[in-house]
């Protein structure tokens, strides 16, 4: 059986991929082919993003003449082999694997609203039926409940050293904020001088609550929104703080805005935000955030009106400036949360309108 696999479909050798032939691109991992060709190989410590670790040993398959099952994320391929995704020996594995990181735990199911990759945990702990609890025993995390940060929550006793936060903080933001110390089963994730997160060189990002499988590191203003009734639904986007172009998901209950999420497939952040895209959407549902269109009255408070004639309260106030003081009376400053379309139009307002270049972004600052 062949999966159109030859070198002249663009790959540059084959193996054979439970029982089957199939094509290799030069540098792949034993992962990525089995990925590409939709094995469900189980993984904790993975993240595509991140360089290949190897540290849960989840994702081992057996190649033919290696005495001991192989990491398939960090085993590159090489012509000739065959390799076994699944079997009794593997399952057995993974399953024994699977309940000594469950004894680790305080928790083995947690909100989802605790990050994009919290439940992964959860879910091979069902695939593998690995609630057993046969291994209960002393714990290794230490939690940070004293961190008083209001984004992101150090909830380590759900930690299983899988180091994706680590390597996320270093690979993809170049912060290095989050380190590891001691060694075995005293491993501990930490900051430098085991400090709170607002003393270190964290940016807020969110990137280590996003890949984090157990929830250890989650996400505290979606959390504190738990309650919210209704089901959750996720809303692609863009977000509105600059230029950038950054994918979200907005997850919303009903008409309320609960939480934001880095879209992992966005073309211009891949799964990357700043603190403001990750955070800062409390605007959104803010109190004081204007519902209707509201003109100042005789008496001199704001009223609430309709649009018409907040409309042209406002035309007749830029008449009078211009008439009174000039062209150069009027100065325009674009909203940075405002679409591109819409900042485009203001510029075209204030040019077109008034034939002044008085136009500037609160984004520039």
């Amino acid at each position: 059986m062949s999966d159109n696999s030859g070198n002249g479909a663009g790959f540059d050798f084959e193996i054979t991929l439970d029982g089957a032939k199939v094509g290799v691109r030069r540098g792949e991992s034993l992962y990525e082919v089995s990925e590409r060709h939709r094995k469900e190989i189980p993984t904790l410590c993975y993240d595509p993003r991140l360089e290949a670790f190897g540290a849960c040993r989840l994702c081992i398959v057996e190649l033919e003449g290696a005495r001991n099952p192989v990491a398939s994320c960090t085993t590159r391929a090489e012509p000739g082999m065959r390799m076994t995704t699944r079997s009794a020996r593997l399952d057995m594995h993974r399953r024994v694997l699977m309940e000594m990181l469950a004894s680790e735990n305080r928790d083995t199911d947690v909100d989802p609203l605790s990050g994009y990759a919290s439940q992964e945990m959860a879910v091979l702990l069902d695939r593998y039926d690995a609630r057993t609890g046969r291994f209960a025993g002393a714990r290794s995390g230490r939690s940070r409940p004293d961190d008083d940060n209001p984004f992101i929550l150090r909830d380590y006793d759900n930690c299983i050293s899988c180091y994706r936060c680590v390597r996320v903080c270093a690979e993809q933001e170049g912060d290095y904020a989050i380190s590891i110390m001691n060694r075995g089963f005293d491993t501990q994730i930490t900051t430098e001088f085991e400090g709170l997160l607002g003393d270190s060189a964290c940016t807020f990002c969110g990137q280590c609550i996003q890949t984090c499988p157990t929830g250890a590191l989650a996400d505290i203003k979606a959390l504190a929104n738990a309650d919210v009734p209704g089901e959750t639904e996720k809303t692609r986007t863009v977000c509105p703080y600059c230029g950038v172009g950054c994918s979200v998901d907005l997850l919303s209950r009903g008409d309320t805005l609960i939480g934001v999420q880095p879209a992992m497939d966005g073309p211009a952040n891949e799964g990357a935000l700043c603190v403001k895209g990750q955070f800062a959407f409390d605007f959104v549902q803010h109190p004081d955030r204007l519902a209707y269109p509201m003109v100042r009255g005789e008496d001199g408070e704001l009223h609430e009106t309709d649009w018409d004639t907040a409309l042209d309260r406002a035309a007749a106030g830029f008449t009078a400036a211009v008439e009174n003081h000039g062209r150069h009376s009027v100065y325009g400053v674009a909203s940075g949360r405002a679409p591109h379309e819409a900042a485009y139009m203001m510029q075209r307002f204030i040019r077109g309108a008034f034939g002044t270049n008085q136009i500037d972004n609160c984004s520039r600052a």
